[in-house]
């Protein structure tokens, strides 16, 4: 499971590439997702690299954001209580190993995909260049649990 946050905004973005972080749900600066480890989803990440930053996250960091950042369609919070009227699964930590295990997505359950996050505390890195160059962009592997604390 990949946790996918949009870095950069929509100025200059080429037509195909704003298509395909629409398709991906990323909208706006600093909005995120949870996407599965495909071969037509990571063709999507290749191609908004220059915009967005991802890497594999853990059952437990799933479960934080979720009860901090997850809401449901209409605008309220994820509860433990919540998730155990409307699903199989007990608390949000059942249903984060269930999500990242892919047996159940956010949608089936009326959670929004998109999880508004705030900036990262002490900013981002660079926001024009990749993480090998020093930068905030493309794929960051475990280290995009890091940047997610900072904008819990």
């Amino acid at each position: 499971m990949f946790l996918v946050i949009r870095v950069r905004g929509t100025t200059g973005v080429i037509q195909n590439i704003a298509d395909t972080l629409d398709m991906l749900r990323l909208n706006r600066i600093n909005h995120a997702v949870l996407i599965e480890e495909n071969p037509s989803y990571k063709g999507m990440l290749q191609k908004g690299k220059d915009y967005i930053t991802w890497g594999e996250v853990s059952p437990e960091f799933v479960a934080k954001m979720i009860a901090k950042r997850g809401k449901i369609v209409g605008g309220k919070a994820v509860t433990d209580e919540y998730v155990a009227e409307n699903s199989d699964y007990a608390s949000i930590e059942e249903l984060a190993n269930a999500i990242v295990n892919s047996e159940v997505k956010l949608a089936d359950l009326d959670i929004k995909p998109v999880f508004r996050l705030h900036p990262p505390r002490k900013g981002y890195e660079d926001i024009r260049l990749s993480i090998k160059e020093g930068g905030s962009l493309g794929y960051r592997g475990e280290k995009i649990e890091d940047l997610g604390a900072k904008m819990l």
